[in-house]
């Protein structure tokens, strides 16, 4: 068993590497010009230029896979010459880049031509003071400095040759003066957590991505723990009944319920229970992050939604099992030898009818997790799968990146939990 586990491990981390390439080419490399996306198709070629060089996307593809999967600062700190640290924002709580000259936390800016040093205090404010630096003199006889600037980048400013730069605010573009030549922005690395900056958000991408995945576990726990139970009863009731009314009525129903689209169900219920009878929520709307512990209705809806979607194929799939054991030889002897009929099904029947319904509860759980985003639009549920369809309409790359890496893993080690759940159900199975 042990060695299966390590197997299986070293399987995955493969998986999601090979996985990660692909998702890296496709969404940075494939989708065509970020920039364009993100500024519209107004901007110029100039402020695209300006705000591709600010993302670090003129660097080569390879270079920017590194800086995703890996982190960065350790190819930043060889041209800024300190060491790079982290400290956390007194008022935000996020972390903030910083130099480590001498002790000091540090961080540079041009203002007029002329270079000053902001160091950091306790409270986290910084004094700007005229920075005692050298200047690397290069072959073409520029003068440059690297250092870290205000907004979490390892930049690049040339003596009395301060750039153009355009910046993305609220209120539009913006052009301002004295900027870098050249940009680092600094990350961690996905295998760090720290995927970048959203750019939707323009904050991390683990403070905006780790609230919703909250939610999204809670909607999927409430709908996995409904789901499955129900699901299964109705399965082994229909499959020691077949071909009687309740076994037809069962299959029927369930066929009906998973043939029906999820945005059909939600509008269908949301007109009955949340327009008409005014029982439930209509839509889930968070007045704060805690609203789903205020108000649990909020769950309703979602909840019925999935499991109407969900009940059927576990049933299905579970009275198919059902049937085909119930029909072995061993259960046949089991009852013509006397043996009550409701203990030759609990206890021989269902625990070896349930080895086909593991796969598709697995499954299952995926989707639940990362596949929901027809369900949590349709409501309005800030979850990850709407967090996934927001990011793709704008265009947030590592935010999409992101979460699809998240899904992707728990779909591998959801493999690995249904291969153990084997070994419980049927100890003939024996993992070498």
């Amino acid at each position: 068993m042990a060695r299966f586990i390590i197997r299986s491990l070293i399987s995955t981390a493969i998986t999601l590497l090979i996985v990660s390439i692909a998702l890296f080419l496709l969404l940075e490399v494939g989708s065509g010009d970020i920039t364009l996306k993100i500024l519209g198709v107004f901007s110029t070629p100039e402020q695209r230029a300006s705000y591709r060089n600010q993302l670090g996307l003129d660097a080569p593809v390879y270079l920017r896979y590194v800086d995703w999967l890996i982190g960065n600062e350790w190819r930043a700190e060889r041209n800024v010459g300190y060491d790079l640290v982290t400290v956390p924002n007194p008022q935000t709580g996020e972390d903030e880049w910083w130099a480590d000259v001498n002790g000091q936390l540090t961080r540079w800016s041009l203002e007029d031509g002329e270079l000053f040093a902001l160091t950091r205090q306790e409270d986290g404010s910084t004094i700007a003071s005229p920075a005692d630096v050298t200047w690397a003199v290069g072959e073409n006889g520029q003068e440059s400095f690297w250092g870290v600037d205000d907004k979490n980048n390892a930049v690049k400013w040339v003596r009395g040759e301060g750039a153009e730069v355009w910046v993305l605010t609220k209120a539009g573009l913006r052009k301002e003066g004295d900027g870098p030549q050249d940009y680092i922005p600094l990350r961690k690395g996905l295998i760090k957590g720290d995927a970048g900056k959203s750019l939707q958000y323009g904050r991390p991408v683990s403070l905006t991505l780790w609230p919703r995945v909250r939610n999204t576990l809670i909607l999927a726990g409430a709908a996995f723990l409904v789901v499955m139970p129900i699901a299964l009863v109705l399965g082994i009731i229909a499959g020691i009944n077949e071909g009687r009314p309740i076994d037809r009525f069962i299959s029927v129903t369930s066929l009906g319920a998973t043939a029906t689209p999820e945005f059909v169900t939600g509008i269908f219920l949301i007109m009955i229970f949340g327009i008409w009878l005014k029982w439930l929520p209509a839509v889930a709307i968070f007045t704060s992050p805690d609203a789903i512990f205020e108000n649990p209705l909020l769950l309703a809806l979602p909840v019925l939604t999935l499991t109407a979607v969900e009940l059927g194929y576990v049933i299905r799939m579970t009275r198919a099992s059902m049937v085909e054991v119930m029909g072995s030889p061993y259960i046949r002897t089991a009852i013509l030898k006397g043996m009550p009929y409701w203990r030759v099904v609990v206890r021989h029947a269902v625990r070896n009818a349930l080895m086909a319904p593991i796969t598709i509860i697995m499954l299952h759980v995926n989707w639940l997790i990362g596949g929901v985003v027809v369900v949590e639009t349709i409501f309005g549920y800030p979850g990850l799968g709407k967090y996934i369809f927001d990011a793709a309409i704008f265009g947030d790359v590592n935010a999409v990146e992101a979460a699809a890496m998240l899904t992707v893993t728990i779909a591998v080690l959801t493999r690995i939990l249904g291969d153990l759940a084997y070994t419980f159900l049927n100890p003939r199975i024996r993992y070498a």
